[in-house]
């Protein structure tokens, strides 16, 4: 596409093929080439089969052979950037890093991270850790002894937790030219206003959102969402919607917001996918 917009394919969106052992993550730029006609993939860390230097070298190679971008990766299973703990915010920035070092070799401008904070339960105590040598203790009969429902979370607090965890992780990244970016996944990310704040927080222009474009429901209305991350946004996690006038209320959305980039299609298997480039052609071209 000659625009300063894209079309990236999403390893996720073929996530069932690659469970079923059809193709490795060697193969997936060729597949994007060949298969469907993109120039630009979107890699997932967990599928990443074994990041060795040889392994690298040649999906970087694979990549420019069938002259396609890689445009970032997702990164999931490396902690959270919204944890309760300091020893948990330490831990996300320490295990993110050898995903941007990834990230740059092959060229990605951008990590994708998840920032959700505590889901349910009391906050862990940074203070206690379990005694190895303790018996475990019986458990007690939720019937009979009902467990105190969780103080709701304290959107401020998590907003210093968040902070304190990206600013050193950009720190880090800026050097190599690689962006740090969070996608609505649950939690607090799926806050439009709070996530707005913690951009304006953590102020820094190697730092953004990745909307996904999940299907609307009655607790998240993903028109609304997008319109008030779109400042932030240094890619999008597209996806059909259940109609396509959604769908070009949305890219409408985008290029009325002064937004380029990537569109990372990471609808559900091949239809979906092909669905997905004859929409986004029509509208971005």
């Amino acid at each position: 596409m000659n625009s300063p917009d894209d079309i990236s394919l999403a390893q996720w969106s073929l996530i069932e093929e690659w469970r079923a052992g059809k193709w490795k993550t060697l193969d997936f730029p060729r597949l994007a080439r060949e298969d469907f006609g993109l120039n630009g993939v979107e890699f997932v860390n967990t599928l990443f089969e074994v990041p060795t230097e040889g392994y690298l070298k040649q999906l970087k190679h694979n990549a420019a052979a069938h002259d396609v971008t890689p445009v970032l990766i997702m990164v999931d299973d490396e902690g959270d950037g919204c944890s309760p703990t300091k020893e948990g915010r330490k831990e996300f920035e320490r295990f993110h890093r050898k995903w941007v070092d990834i990230a740059h070799y092959l060229g990605c401008h951008a990590i994708r991270t998840n920032c959700r904070g505590p889901q349910s339960g009391p906050l862990p105590n940074p203070q206690s850790s379990p005694d190895p040598n303790s018996q475990p203790s019986p458990q007690p009969n939720p019937q009979s002894n009902p467990q105190p429902t969780p103080p709701p979370l304290d959107k401020n607090e998590a907003l210093k937790w968040a902070a304190e965890s990206y600013h050193p992780l950009l720190e880090y990244a800026k050097p190599a030219g690689v962006k740090i970016l969070i996608e609505n996944h649950g939690g607090v990310s799926n806050d439009a206003d709070w996530m707005v704040s913690l951009m304006k927080a953590v102020d820094d222009p190697f730092f953004g959102t990745y909307p996904d474009w999940r299907e609307p429901s009655p607790e998240f209305d993903n028109l609304a969402y997008l319109k008030k991350t779109l400042p932030y946004a240094k890619g999008m996690s597209y996806r059909n919607q259940p109609a396509d006038d959604l769908t070009g209320q949305m890219l409408g959305l985008c290029s009325q917001s002064g937004f380029h980039g990537w569109y990372g299609i990471e609808s559900d298997g091949r239809e979906q996918i092909k669905k997905a480039i004859r929409l986004l052609k029509a509208h971005l071209v």
